[in-house]
């Protein structure tokens, strides 16, 4: 059973400050209702996010799995789904170096701003932010990986998404998905707390009801899935067989 200390909801609590009022009138299933909550927690989404480390998710484990599960080699183009602040930025540098181009794309300005300060402040010059809804995001024509990391759930849209990054894969890409999900075991009985403990970051009822995991296997030839953090956590990863008809 997952145990919260005090220090853990003190965490929770004040990670849950910025943002409160779009918290408290929408079940987040319009962008806009989204975008209001990253945009007022924007410079303290870095932060917020440790405040799980409290109660033991380790997310920072888990984005470098999902990123390893890339596959990623020196020279790769990849797009990230979702960038947000780009807290992935410096996982996916180290493998495709200054040779690879990353794309980081997302809805909030408020987010992208963030990102492109820590882009500025490491010298990236192969990195291309993209303000955009992920369903109208046009993939360059060749991509060899794309991710999202806690993102793509938050997307009704979400279906598209993966169709089109599915088209723009060459032949070996890889997409891969690290997200949040209900729990198929016994705690699923206590959904209304696990969302309760996510909302900061625009989880409702709703959105936990998504499963863009099954849009991967349905797109994808070759599919992978693995579960952590008792049914709670996911990484998918879906990979490109088939070449591209580019006529």
């Amino acid at each position: 059973m997952v145990a919260f200390s005090d220090q853990a909801r003190k965490g929770l609590l004040s990670a849950r400050r910025y943002g409160d009022q779009a918290l408290t009138r929408s079940d987040f299933t319009t962008p806009e209702e989204v975008n209001e909550v990253y945009r007022r927690r924007a410079r303290f989404y870095d932060w917020s996010v440790n405040a799980y480390y409290l109660i033991g998710f380790r997310w920072w484990a888990y984005r470098r799995r999902a990123i390893a599960a890339l596959g990623l080699q020196p020279g790769a183009t990849i797009v990230e789904v979702g960038c947000g602040t780009g807290l992935n930025f410096r996982l996916v540098q180290e493998s495709i170096g200054l040779s690879g181009r990353l794309i980081g794309v997302d809805l909030c300005t408020d987010m992208l701003k963030q990102a492109r300060q820590r882009v500025a402040a490491k010298g990236w010059s192969n990195v291309e932010l993209v303000q955009a809804r992920a369903p109208d995001y046009d993939f360059p024509s060749s991509v060899d990986a794309v991710f999202s990391t806690f993102a793509l759930s938050l997307e009704p849209r979400f279906d598209e998404v993966i169709a089109k990054a599915a088209m723009a894969l060459v032949a070996g890409g890889r997409f891969v998905l690290l997200d949040l999900r209900m729990p198929d075991n016994w705690l699923r009985n206590l959904a209304p707390v696990l969302v309760w403990l996510v909302r900061p970051f625009a989880v409702s009822l709703e959105v936990a009801k998504r499963q863009p995991w099954k849009s991967l296997q349905r797109h994808f030839q070759q599919y992978n899935y693995q579960e952590g953090y008792l049914g709670i956590v996911y990484i998918a990863v879906g990979q490109q067989t088939r070449t591209r008809d580019v006529r």
